[in-house]
């Protein structure tokens, strides 16, 4: 999706790994989505239709098993980053 000419990112799915939760073969290719576009512009989000796993694994498949994925980034993949682009209001912490 490229909305009003900016870049954000969609489109690795667990459907397409060749490999069981957590499907390690996606994780240099959701790095490297994530490297190209920033946490800021890479949405997390699921169509359960498709999914070869359980709506929990297809959270911690990001929350627990990226490493590299943490922090203030990993909030913005899970959630922010889609509220922010909608203009959705944020809970205050």
């Amino acid at each position: 999706m490229f909305p009003f000419g900016k870049g954000f990112a969609e489109g690795i799915a667990p459907s397409l790994s060749a490999e069981a939760y957590p499907f390690r073969d996606l994780h240099p290719h959701i790095r490297t989505l994530v490297d190209a576009f920033g946490p800021r512009r890479v949405f997390w989000g699921t169509d359960l239709t498709r999914m070869p796993c359980t709506y929990y694994e297809c959270i911690t498949l990001f929350t627990e098993h990226l490493p590299w994925l943490k922090g203030e980034d990993l909030e913005w993949v899970m959630g922010r980053g889609v509220c922010e682009w909608l203009g959705w209001p944020l809970p205050r912490a």
